[in-house]
């Protein structure tokens, strides 16, 4: 909770209530999710999928595949129809091939506008990851974001109806890592006098 406070900017205290508050009200859920590593299921493909239509109903259909222990929706503005999926196989070789075959069938059938600007999601996620990370990893975080505002420039009006999510994103991102990064340079600060 200390690290949620840091970033918003409140007490512990008062971060832990909005959390519990945001809890008792359902508009958050905190989901402990168990590797399919943990029971021996070894890992095929890690999928970023983005989808035109409901996140929620893809992530079910997609759920409701034997091969699709661990799906997720990705939360937040910048990745509202997002779902990311771990296909999982046993021991059979010709198992894994056939799906790894039918994922990249499926890939190339998505439109490529789609595939980059998940890239580019992935790149704004690297970023979060860094500024989370206890102490924040700011020149890391700041490569990220550099990658993904580089990214946006040079493919600038050709990403279809991503490109203003992933503008926002880089958008929220950036705020964020000033935050953090005036967060640290105050606490160097009062640690140094």
């Amino acid at each position: 909770m200390e690290s949620l406070a840091s970033v918003v900017g409140l007490s512990r205290v008062a971060a832990g209530a909005r959390v519990a508050r945001l809890i008792d009200s359902g508009a958050l859920r905190i989901i402990g999710i168990v590797h399919p590593s943990a029971l021996g299921l070894r890992v095929a493909a890690h999928l970023s999928i983005s989808v035109s239509g409901s996140a929620r109903g893809t992530g079910q259909n997609i759920a409701a595949l034997d091969s699709f222990p661990l799906v997720s929706v990705v939360a937040g503005r910048a990745a509202a129809r997002r779902v990311r999926a771990d296909a999982i196989a046993g021991s059979d070789a010709e198992q894994v091939t056939k799906m790894l075959l039918e994922v990249l069938e499926q890939l190339v059938q998505a439109p490529v506008e789609l595939v980059v600007a998940n890239h580019a999601m992935g790149l704004w996620e690297l970023a979060a990851l860094h500024l989370s990370h206890r102490p924040p990893q700011l020149p890391q975080a700041q490569l990220a974001i550099d990658a993904l505002s580089a990214l946006l420039d040079g493919l600038q009006g050709r990403l279809g109806g991503d490109e203003q999510s992933l503008r926002d994103g880089l958008a929220e991102i950036r705020m964020a890592f000033v935050q953090i990064h005036n967060a640290e340079r105050a606490r160097d600060a009062s640690q140094g006098s």
